[in-house]
């Protein structure tokens, strides 16, 4: 679910969760499988886009014994108003042996509001958006790096989870030491909770996620958790490349 669900404190002052250039690389551990899988995110400026957007494309696969057991790829593109920092659309797909899934959001800027369009349905469904800044799952905790909770702090979220809308809290929940192959990291914990509804989807079968925020300059995301009652997914950081703006170096693997 972790690869199925699953992109900076120097990001502009309306919070995108990445910047032009910033990419981060994260190995997927699941269960007791040790590289079960991969989650690349990467943030370019969208040319194309009438007005000055930011495109974050997140793919997602399985890999050694998970991709035998159970091939996934999935691709996600979200395209933010670089304006107002709200996502303008999102376009999610997925492909699990003879199983492929897609379809397009547009949110209308005007209107709380946005148009559902899955991929072989000619009829397109509109969707009331809750109040709040909608993102996907992977965006939303991104964009935490951009808050700075203190303990015993919380912070209001709206997540969609294909045509679902999730109203989040998420909480301060503790320091911690993270170790990861770019290094040991200090970090703050954050946990996404339903406190303003009730719980529904994971959150109902009792899952849980966790998000770890570095309290370095770039507040790197190193690490995400989704828990199960079947098995924990874990994505650790192990490449990062900074925006282009940044003049520091590439970090990887090979400088560790």
């Amino acid at each position: 679910m972790l690869l199925a669900g699953f992109a900076n404190l120097l990001v502009s002052a309306r919070g995108l969760p990445l910047r032009e250039g910033e990419e981060l690389g994260y190995r997927v551990s699941w269960a007791v499988v040790p590289g079960a899988g991969e989650i690349r995110i990467a943030a370019g400026n969208d040319a194309s886009a009438p007005r000055p957007s930011l495109r974050v494309t997140t793919t997602t696969s399985t890999r050694r014994l998970a991709r035998l057991l159970l091939p996934f790829d999935a691709r996600a593109e979200s395209v933010f108003d670089l304006a107002t920092g709200r996502l303008v659309s999102l376009s999610e797909s997925s492909h699990t042996r003879d199983k492929h899934a897609e379809h397009t959001v547009t949110f209308d800027p005007a209107a709380p509001s946005a148009v559902y369009q899955r991929a072989g349905d000619p009829a397109a469904r509109t969707l009331t958006v809750p109040p709040g800044d909608p993102t996907d799952l992977i965006m939303g905790l991104l964009q935490t790096r951009n808050w700075d909770l203190k303990p015993g702090e919380r912070r209001e979220a709206l997540v969609l989870f294909d045509d679902d809308f999730y109203e989040l809290t998420i909480h301060f929940a503790r320091y911690e030491e993270v170790r990861t192959p770019l290094g040991t990291f200090n970090t703050i914990v954050l946990e996404p909770r339903m406190d303003r509804s009730a719980p529904k989807g994971m959150f109902r079968r009792g899952g849980s996620v966790r998000v770890w925020i570095a309290q370095n300059q770039e507040r790197l995301p190193v690490r995400f958790e989704v828990e199960f009652k079947i098995g924990t997914g874990t994505a650790t950081l192990e490449t990062y490349t900074p925006p282009k703006a940044s003049h520091a170096a590439k970090i990887g693997r090979a400088h560790v």
